[in-house]
């Protein structure tokens, strides 16, 4: 994004102060999420379930919802966890796999939620892999169509880049209800099978800290697109 401006349509050689707020805040709200995560899952990591691991709730849960076709394995990395709806596989970090945690069973079943949903078919999963490849096009290209616009000075391609970063921002508005619903099924299973009142509301934390991320992230998006639309109707009045 633009960080200067002062010729064609307001960028140029001044350092914007808008834009400087945008990126201090977008900072603040990506630590603060990821902070906060890391304190939740470092201390449910300590707290035994009912003594299974990650690996082993998450299949029960995935036959309990008729997903038994759905594979675990093994993926490297710190809470890299994550499903791929198109082999159909969970993925889990080894702590989270053959670890015994509350943490643990707790990021593994929302991952097992993820399978389910594609199973049910929740309409808002279904959306989010739709926008999948038109997302993975427009952000990799928006910001080239922006810079094109600007020094070449021409309003027409600087208001598609904003349009075609405006996929991104739509994608994360509609990743949190995806989140916070395989979340739900996650923690919902956990009581289900007979955990204690401390191992229900540990993973309910963790899963809690863990959709704050996903808040953080919209947040920044929709801050970045309020600027980039800022900034061109200044331009304009300039």
């Amino acid at each position: 994004m633009p960080l200067y401006y002062g010729y064609g349509y307001g960028y140029g050689m001044m350092v914007d102060p808008l834009y400087l707020m945008v990126v201090v805040v977008s900072l603040v709200l990506g630590m603060a999420a990821q902070g906060y995560i890391n304190r939740a899952y470092r201390t449910w990591s300590q707290v035994r379930s009912d003594g299974s691991t990650g690996e082993e709730v998450a299949r029960r849960m995935l036959a309990a919802n008729g997903c038994d076709n759905v594979g675990v394995r093994r993926v490297n990395g710190h809470l890299t966890d994550h499903y791929d709806p198109r082999d159909n596989n969970l993925y889990l970090s080894t702590e989270n796999m053959t670890g015994g945690s509350v943490a643990s069973i707790a990021v593994a079943c929302h991952e097992a939620g993820h399978a389910v949903q594609r199973a049910r078919g929740f309409s808002m999963f279904r959306m989010r892999q739709a926008l999948v490849p038109v997302v993975n096009f427009t952000q990799s290209i928006w910001m080239l169509v922006l810079l094109i616009g600007i020094f070449m000075n021409v309003a027409g391609l600087t208001t598609l880049a904003i349009a075609l970063f405006a996929f991104s921002v739509v994608f994360q508005l509609v990743t949190l209800p995806v989140e916070f619903d395989a979340s739900r099924r996650a923690v919902a299973y956990i009581e289900e099978s007979g955990m204690g009142a401390e191992q229900v509301e540990g993973a309910r934390k963790v899963l809690t800290a863990a959709a704050l991320t996903y808040v953080a992230a919209a947040l920044t998006s929709i801050l970045q697109l309020l600027y980039l639309l800022a900034r061109t109707q200044r331009s304009r009045e300039e």
